[in-house]
């Protein structure tokens, strides 16, 4: 019996095509809804291919808590056509290099390879997008091990304090709970609430393809097409995704004091700030390198060198697609008081926030933030990542731009921004102190 011809997709539309560290950009829409961007760059015979689901922390209920990165791992361990290990071997045989990550709004996986073999990384992302096994014993035995990472995750003191502060910058939106997950939600969770979640997430309609590097676009475009343009699209995400509250407001400055079993003093800070690709989002990378980026900068130089109150001190503009947070992360030096430490960090932010900086300091700290672009694209990569991630959480033309605002960037702005979002009234102050300390740091609950 002879069969049906099967129709021919109809051509992608090409939105527009751009430029970003020397690689030119064409984006194309798949009928089945997946996005497609072909970064085209000749200067290394080498091509990065990333696949990004819309589909993070954020997206989860919370009964599947931690379901999102437990799925990362299950995605290495059995399709139609890869079994358990097979993708790594592949990998390793072809030259290449693999590796997946989970975030609180997404979930990205990645090759690199020699550019004459790069389809092979799109062979097996169609498989696993459709043909994902799941098999129990193998779901069972990975959950063992995913508990065993959340495990040594509560052995370090940063990563349960910065928890801490997080729970309390979001009482009640998802981006309150660690990516990980907990423990009783991972243990209670069964392979067909996974092969629930996988159904309704990974799929063209929710994805984003980036393949970056020594590419003939058009020849790309129909691999990529040969592979991917015939899998369905699947649930639209408006009905997939599940329920939440939106991010709360400030509700004044908040304190909490944790205990461990070291003589260490630790400090983590955070503000509720900003979507990811805002104005403000461009400026706050600003004032983080102003803050802590370097030997110069205005916290290291005060805190670490000057008066030695800390032996560490860092910041992280950490934005998101629904809002974000300023983070601090410091180490209280000995001899030296919490009290001290966070008065001499006030009066930094304060500072900050009061008077605008200067020409030269703010010249210095955009061409550090500059330097660290040029790096990044230095590595394909890394370039994918960048307009891969932008793409997924927002618009990828942001990755094109994000520079050029920050070049524009007035110091009255950086002043501004600094005065509305990160002053005290907004803010989570954590300390993580010895079990013996008596201090008069925190008047909040203790744990």
């Amino acid at each position: 019996m002879s069969r049906a011809p099967k129709p021919r997709p109809r051509p992608s539309k090409a939105a527009s095509a751009s430029e970003k560290g020397g690689a030119r950009i064409h984006e194309h829409v798949l009928e089945n809804g997946l996005r497609v961007l072909l970064a085209e760059r000749h200067l290394d015979p080498v091509v990065a291919v990333m696949l990004w689901y819309k589909a993070g922390a954020r997206n989860e209920t919370e009964k599947e808590a931690g379901v999102s990165h437990f799925l990362e791992h299950m995605m290495f361990k059995g399709s139609g056509r890869y079994g358990k290990g097979a993708i790594d071997r592949l990998t390793t045989t072809l030259g290449g290099t693999n590796n997946a990550f989970t975030s609180a709004d997404h979930t990205a996986y990645w090759f690199e390879f020699a550019s004459d073999r790069w389809e092979s990384a799109l062979e097996v992302e169609a498989d696993r997008m459709r043909a994902l096994l799941l098999e129990p014993a193998e779901f069972e035995a990975e959950k063992q091990v995913v508990l065993e990472e959340l495990a040594q995750g509560e052995d370090d003191p940063w990563r349960v304090l910065s928890q801490e502060v997080q729970n309390a910058l979001f009482p009640r939106h998802p981006y309150r709970r660690p990516v990980i997950g907990y423990t009783d939600t991972l243990k209670a969770l069964r392979v067909e609430e996974m092969r629930d979640y996988y159904r309704r997430f990974y799929h063209p309609g929710n994805a984003v393809l980036v393949v970056c590097g020594d590419i003939e676009p058009a020849r790309a475009l129909e691999t990529v097409r040969k592979h991917l343009g015939t899998i369905p699209a699947g649930q639209p995400y408006a009905e997939a995704d599940a329920f939440r509250a939106p991010p709360d407001a400030p509700r004044g400055e908040q304190r909490l004091v944790l205990r461990w079993d070291d003589a260490a003093r630790r400090l983590c800070i955070a503000w509720p700030t900003t979507p990811i690709g805002t104005d403000d989002d461009c400026i706050l990378d600003l004032v983080s390198t102003l803050l802590t980026g370097g030997r110069l900068s205005r916290l290291y130089r005060r805190l670490v060198i000057e008066e030695r109150c800390a032996t560490s001190v860092s910041t992280h503009n950490d934005t998101r697609v629904e809002t974000g947070a300023f983070w601090l992360f410091a180490e209280c030096a000995q001899g030296s008081s919490p009290e001290r430490l966070e008065r001499v960090i006030e009066e930094e932010f304060e500072r900050l926030a009061r008077k605008p900086v200067s020409r030269a300091e703010l010249a210095r700290a955009k061409r550090i933030i500059a330097a660290g672009e040029a790096h990044e694209a230095e590595s394909v990569s890394d370039l994918a990542e960048d307009i891969g991630e932008f793409a997924i959480d927002a618009d990828w033309r942001l990755a094109l731009r994000t520079l050029e605002r920050i070049e524009r960037t007035q110091a009255e702005e950086v002043r501004s921004v600094a005065a509305r979002l990160l002053g005290p009234a907004r803010r989570v102050v954590g300390w993580c102190l010895p079990q013996e300390t008596r201090a008069r740091v925190a008047k909040g609950r203790r744990k």
